[in-house]
Order: C-alpha cells, then sequence, then structure tokens
C-alpha cells in the first residue's frame, strides 16, 4: 500500500474510532445498569457539578494527561485528540439515544456499546497516533516504575471506580460485565484493524527483484 492511502486509513480510523468511542459510552450511560470505572467518575462528577458528562470526560482527559509530565509520557496526537474528541461524541450520543425504562431494552444497549467500544478502540489504536491518556498513564507508570501493567490498571480503575461511586456515578452488573470482557474484545479487534506500516512505491525504471 502506497503511504499515501495508508495516512488516509490511519486518519480516518483515528476520527471515526474516537467519535465511534464517544457513541459506544453514551449507549452504555443509557442502559443504566453500570459503566466502566472511568465513566463512573466522570459521571459522578457530572452529577455533583452539573457540568454535562461530555465535558467533565474532556476535563479529567486533560487532567490525566498532566500526570504524563512527571513520568514523561511523549503525547500522540491521537492523544490529544482522544481527550478533546470522546467527550463532545458522548453528548452527541446522549442527546440521540433516549432515555430506556424496559430491563431488555437497556440490556440490548449495553451490550451493543461494549461491542462497539471495542471496535471503537481497535480503530483508533490501530491507526497509530499514540494511545488514548488513561491507557498511556498506565504503561507509562508501568515503565517509570517498573510495576505490573495489572497491577497498576487494576489499582488505577479501583481508585476512579471507588470515587466515582462515592460521587453518584452508576455501578452496577454492567461495570462487572465490562472489566471482564472489555480486554478480551479488544484484544479480538486490535489485531483486525492495525493499520500496516506503508511500503514505499518501487522506482518507475526499477528491475523487479530476482531478475538478472
Amino acid at each position: 500500500m502506497s503511504p499515501t492511502f495508508v495516512m488516509t486509513r490511519r486518519w480516518a480510523q483515528l476520527l471515526l474510532g474516537l467519535f465511534l468511542y464517544g457513541i459506544a459510552i453514551s449507549m452504555m450511560l443509557r442502559a443504566a445498569i453500570g459503566i466502566s470505572p472511568w465513566d463512573v467518575l466522570a459521571q459522578g462528577i457530572s452529577l455533583r457539578t452539573g457540568i454535562p458528562f461530555g465535558f467533565v470526560t474532556n476535563i479529567v482527559g486533560g487532567v490525566v494527561l498532566l500526570f504524563w509530565i512527571p513520568i514523561r509520557q511523549r503525547l500522540g496526537i491521537g492523544t490529544v485528540l482522544n481527550a478533546v474528541l470522546v467527550g463532545p461524541s458522548a453528548e452527541v450520543g446522549l442527546w440521540l439515544i433516549p432515555v430506556q425504562t424496559e430491563l431488555w431494552v437497556r440490556i440490548l444497549l449495553f451490550v451493543g456499546g461494549l461491542l462497539l467500544l471495542a471496535v471503537a478502540t481497535g480503530l483508533y489504536i490501530g491507526a497509530r497516533f499514540g494511545p488514548g491518556p488513561r491507557d498511556g498513564l498506565m504503561t507509562g507508570i508501568h515503565h517509570k516504575f517498573g510495576i505490573r501493567i495489572w497491577i497498576v490498571r487494576t489499582t488505577l480503575e479501583v481508585v476512579v471506580l471507588v470515587i466515582g461511586w462515592i460521587l453518584g456515578g452508576d455501578v452496577g452488573i454492567g461495570t462487572l460485565v465490562f472489566a471482564l470482557a472489555v480486554g478480551p474484545l479488544v484484544h479480538v479487534t486490535m489485531p483486525i484493524l492495525l493499520v500496516p506500516a506503508a511500503r514505499p512505491n518501487p522506482e518507475p525504471n526499477a528491475e523487479p527483484a530476482g531478475s538478472q
């Protein structure tokens, strides 16, 4: 594939993935059976402050990026756009998707949101423009202090989950399902959606490889 095609695909995947990520979050929020730990935190802050959920998501992402400074993580354009775009796209989803009362509809919304989030994650990470703020914090702490990834991730998510729950965020069976299922789902989507490196175009007059 040509460098131009690959770069175009990377940008398309990045922007589509971040938009769909916010939509997936809004679907799980409307399901109201539990959400991811970081979304519990954002929802709790939103409930306490009156700031719309999407904008709180942006604020939390910005604060997380500040923690990148002491651990010397390098920003990618994908990291910055993640912090900027996911919140507004979640607000779009919340505007489009009405509050649901039927349990079966809420379950379908949650499952659909979780599957969409796995695809969205594969899209934006597969674009190779850098990790999201939260993933970068996790890997940065791991590299800086040598703490195992799973310990760092578990500690961070337990801390934000407890804070969010105290603030009134939605903790439920969906939170547990998210914690158990998102890893395996993303493990499937990421290799499929990874954008391969570009191959340089051959010189017009170059002889085929192996020619004498």
